[in-house]
C-alpha cells in the first residue's frame, strides 16, 4: 500500500497569483505531474487541506480540472482556507470509498489495503487556527475502538507545536490532549499525518509518529525564534509518500522538479 500526501496547494482562480507573486496554480499542475511519474503508481492521493486560497467554487472547479489526471482514489481533507461545504461537493464526487462520515464535519473513514485511514476536520470557520471538539473526538473514539487494524490519522493542523512561533499561533488549539490520549491508549495507531506548516517535519505523539508535508508550492520560512515575523520562502516545492512495508509506515519526503534523473555510483 503506498499513500501519496500533497497538501497545501493554495489553488487559485485561473489567472491568479497568490499575493501577486506565487504562481500555486503552476507549482500544483507540476505536483500532480510528479505524482503521474511515481513508480510504482499509488493506490491513494491524501489531500490534507489548503487545498484552494479562498474557499470559491470556482477554485474548487480549478483543482478538479488539475486533479483529471489522478486515477486513484482521492481522499480530501479542510484546512482553514478551505470551505468544507463547497469542497464536499465540489470533490465529493471523485473522493474514493468511505464510509462513517459525520454530517456536518468532513471526517470519515476508508479502508486503504491493510490499513484503516481515518480523516478528521479541525476547520473553525473562518479562523485560521484548528480544533477538534467533543463530538469530533467522540467519533474518532468510536472508530478506533470498533477495529484492531492498523491506522492512519490525518488532519490538517498538526497537534503539537513546532516551534515557528506564528504558525504554532494557528495550529490546534482544542482537543490536543484528548487527542493524543486516544493515540496513546490504541498503538494500532502508525502515524498522524498533517499539513498546514507548508514544511516537512516529525515528532512523537502519543507514542506514534506525527509529521507534517511540504507544499507543492511556497514552503513556510524556517525560523525558529519564537517571536519571530512570518514569512514564506521559495525553497524547494514537494510531497510525501507513505509505503506500507514490512508491517509498519515508512515515509518518504520528495522535492518536485527536474534535478536529473538518476545516476550511476560507478
Amino acid at each position: 500500500m503506498l499513500i501519496a500526501q500533497l497538501s497545501d496547494l493554495h489553488v487559485c482562480a485561473p489567472g491568479r497569483l497568490l499575493g501577486g507573486a506565487v504562481d500555486t496554480n503552476a507549482m500544483a499542475r507540476a505536483g500532480v505531474r510528479a505524482l503521474q511519474a511515481l513508480r510504482p503508481v499509488p493506490d491513494a492521493l491524501l489531500l490534507s487541506g489548503d487545498l484552494v486560497e479562498a474557499g470559491g467554487a470556482a477554485e474548487y472547479r480549478h483543482l478538479l480540472e488539475m486533479l483529471v489526471p489522478i486515477e486513484w482514489p482521492i481522499y480530501p481533507l479542510a484546512g482553514n482556507h478551505d470551505e468544507r461545504a463547497i469542497l464536499r461537493e465540489a470533490l465529493g464526487f471523485r473522493m474514493g470509498p468511505h464510509r462513517a462520515a459525520m454530517a456536518d464535519f468532513l471526517q470519515y473513514e476508508a479502508s486503504l489495503g491493510p490499513l484503516r485511514l481515518l480523516a478528521l476536520d479541525t476547520v473553525v470557520p473562518r479562523q485560521p487556527h484548528g480544533a477538534l471538539c467533543a463530538r469530533r473526538l467522540d467519533w474518532l473514539r468510536e472508530r478506533l475502538q470498533a477495529d484492531a487494524r492498523p491506522v492512519v490519522i490525518a488532519m490538517h493542523h498538526p497537534p503539537f507545536a513546532t516551534g515557528i512561533g506564528h504558525m504554532d499561533d494557528m495550529g490546534l488549539r482544542e482537543g490536543t490532549a484528548a487527542l493524543e490520549s486516544l493515540v496513546s491508549t490504541h498503538p494500532q495507531v502508525q502515524a498522524v499525518l498533517c499539513g498546514h506548516l507548508h514544511r516537512s517535519i516529525q515528532t512523537r505523539f502519543g507514542g506514534a509518529l506525527a509529521s507534517t508535508c511540504p507544499s507543492p508550492a511556497h514552503q513556510i520560512a524556517l525560523n525558529l525564534q519564537g517571536l519571530a515575523p512570518d514569512g514564506y520562502v521559495m525553497e524547494p516545492p514537494g510531497f510525501q509518500l507513505h509505503l506500507w512495508h514490512g508491517q509498519r509506515l515508512v515515509s518518504h519526503t520528495m522535492p518536485i522538479g527536474d534535478f536529473g534523473g538518476t545516476r550511476p555510483f560507478a
